[in-house]
Parts: structure tokens; sequence; C-alpha cells
């Protein structure tokens, strides 16, 4: 990996997908590009994800790393205020939390912002 570091959210680089059961969400965490997978994985911990989610009344975090896939999943408790069935909330089934947890950031080399960019240019092309 080459070029300076820099500091960007972890849209710039990848993108996510949720899931909800009751009370409990999960959030995937898919990079665009293959050199993105290690930077992740050294910096997006359990901790920072529960950290990212506080204010939503995240219990427990759980991540699980999945290399052949290049992908994180992020199991995350009492993050949905009850659920869809017990919560005031508009949405209660957690489907736009990817983008809480796509706002966290990373520090990564420039080369891995320009492989994503790249990646996500040609499956706009595909």
């Amino acid at each position: 990996m080459t070029g300076s570091l820099v500091e960007v959210a972890l849209r710039e680089i990848a993108h996510g997908r949720t899931g909800d059961k009751g009370d409990r969400s999960n959030v995937s965490i898919i990079p665009y590009a293959p050199d993105a997978y290690e930077q992740i994985a050294e910096q997006v911990t359990a901790d920072r994800m529960q950290a990212a989610f506080a204010h939503r009344g995240a219990s427990k975090v759980v991540r699980y790393d999945l290399p052949v896939l290049g992908a994180f999943n992020f199991v995350l408790d009492d993050v949905l205020q009850g659920g869809v069935n017990g919560s005031l909330n508009l949405d209660g089934h957690g489907k736009s939390l990817s983008f809480v947890a796509l706002s966290v950031t990373v520090t990564v080399p420039e080369s891995v912002v320009e492989n994503a960019r790249a990646a996500r240019q040609a499956d706009r092309s595909a």
C-alpha cells in the first residue's frame, strides 16, 4: 500500500448491510476493495463499534471476521430500543443503522481510498 495516510469515514472504503431480530441488530461491513480488509480488521473493533452505538444503548457488540467473504459482521445487543414491536422509534427494524457504522473513521493509505473508488466505479459500469 502506497501513499500518505488519510483519515476517512468507513463509507469511503466499505459499504454495509443490516438485519435485526428483536432488540439485536447485525451490521455487516464489506470493503469495496480487498486491500481495505486488513485496515478495517485492525481499526474497527467491537469496542469502537459499541462506542459508535452508545447513544442507542448498545450493551454488547461482538465482531465476527469473515475473511473468505472479505467482510465483517457486528452483532449489537439492545440497540433497537425494544425492537420493532416494542419501540416508538420510526426505524424499529434498524435498517438505517449501517449509516451509523459507516461513519466510524479509519486511517488508511491513500491507495486504499483510490482502490475503493475504482471498485465502486467498476461496479457502476458493469
